[in-house]
């Protein structure tokens, strides 16, 4: 059955406006009211960089963790939950790791420090991520998501916690959790993007629907489901591997900066 957007009226999702809240009010109480005793007086709180990285991350997670676009997803088209999946993994978490303040990531991650020290190490991160991915595309676990609200936004947390690892040793700013240096952050990032090649070949070039979940739902705008999986096969491996050389760019040019700076700083030291 051919719909359009007619088919998904507005209503509110009351787990996404609950994490919201969580997000938005556990950020303005540490730098309202935590920072009072962790941040030295004259120090920093927060900057409005990161306020603008931190809405701007609480923004797209609002944008395609609700309406329309969870209700197309959950209700039409695997390739719309293809982008969900995306944005919550390669965009959100990096956006809020550098939005919050270094002194209040280091008082919630404190009291977790000796498993984050073995969670973030850069093989443990990769693999836990790409295990939540896989686990995330499993038939069985699509349809859950169809089937159960509260499986689907759980199934998202999980995926999403696995995000922040897999980022942190690249974005991590605690000396306590050290990230790796340039050239391995590149090397890391590289390798991260060759491994949802395999599950989007694997969508795009199927002769057959892989989730049957999908087959009896309202096609939007007519799209089929053989179309619909192509195309979330193709978001997959071109999305998530721009995304991730735009990182490894940023990366590069940013180490290529420093250096130059700093070889300059020893030529003049030289000449003095």
């Amino acid at each position: 059955m051919n719909v359009g957007l007619d088919a998904f009226p507005f209503h509110l999702h009351p787990e996404i406006l609950g994490i919201t809240i969580a997000l938005v009010g556990g950020y303005l109480y540490g730098i309202r009211r935590l920072s009072r005793r962790l941040v030295p007086p004259g120090a920093a709180v927060v900057t409005g960089r990161q306020i603008a990285w931190f809405g701007a991350g609480v923004v797209l997670y609002v944008a395609f963790e609700a309406w329309p676009l969870h209700d197309i997803a959950e209700q039409s088209l695997y390739s719309v939950h293809m982008v969900q999946h995306l944005v919550l993994t390669f965009i959100v978490p990096p956006a809020l790791l550098i939005g919050t303040p270094t002194w209040l990531l280091r008082h919630l991650a404190r009291p977790f420090l000796p498993v984050l020290r073995i969670l973030t190490r850069p093989l443990v991160a990769l693999l836990i991520f790409n295990a939540t991915l896989a686990w995330l595309h499993v038939p069985g676990v699509v349809s859950g998501m169809l089937e159960s609200a509260v499986f689907h936004a759980v199934a998202h947390i999980v995926v999403v916690t696995g995000a922040f690892l897999m980022w942190w040793p690249v974005l991590g700013p605690l000396p306590e959790l050290p990230r790796l240096s340039p050239p391995l952050a590149m090397g890391y990032l590289f390798l991260q993007s060759l491994v949802p090649l395999i599950p989007a070949s694997f969508l795009t070039f199927a002769s057959e629907p892989v989730y049957d979940a999908y087959e009896g739902l309202p096609r939007l705008w007519g799209i089929d489901v053989l179309q619909d999986q192509r195309v979330a096969g193709l978001i997959m491996k071109i999305g998530g591997g721009a995304v991730l050389w735009i990182a490894i760019a940023v990366i590069f040019f940013r180490w290529a900066q420093a250096e130059e700076r700093t070889t300059a700083e020893e030529r003049l030291a030289a000449h003095r």
